[in-house]
């Protein structure tokens, strides 16, 4: 059984920084990417950042590159997303899932991820000005 635990969000002032983690069990992730996604009020979900779990390959979307940063702690089944510099618009809930996939950021497409099952129950960020 698949299971798929979000956490660290919170509230944060903008410029501030926030770590979430993404722990999946049921899976030998070593067959799968893992990616964070997030879906702000009124708007729909999308890619932020991913992993290509046996190589450690890490995609990030390119208005995102140079604030967020992925990082895994093996041992645990556990991605990490290390997002700083917030801003309000990166106010959003965050969820991780896992796909299978070579290239993980293939799995960003709306028309690819719709179909995914095994999501998290999501974890909220509110950034305030």
């Amino acid at each position: 059984q698949v299971q798929v635990v979000e956490s660290g969000g919170g509230s944060v002032q903008a410029g501030g920084s926030l770590r979430l983690s993404c722990t999946i069990s049921g899976l030998n992730l070593n067959y799968y990417a893992v990616g964070w996604f997030r879906q702000a009020p009124g708007k729909e979900r999308e890619g932020v950042s991913c992993m290509t779990w046996r190589d450690e390959r890490t995609s990030t979307v390119d208005s995102l590159k140079g604030r967020f940063a992925l990082s895994r702690d093996n041992t645990k089944n556990t991605l990490y997303l290390q997002m700083n510099s917030l801003k309000p618009e990166d106010t959003a809930m965050y969820y991780c899932v896992a796909y299978v996939a070579d290239d993980c950021l293939a799995g960003f497409e709306p028309e690819v991820f719709q179909h995914y099952t095994g999501w998290g129950q999501g974890t909220q960020v509110t950034v305030s000005s």
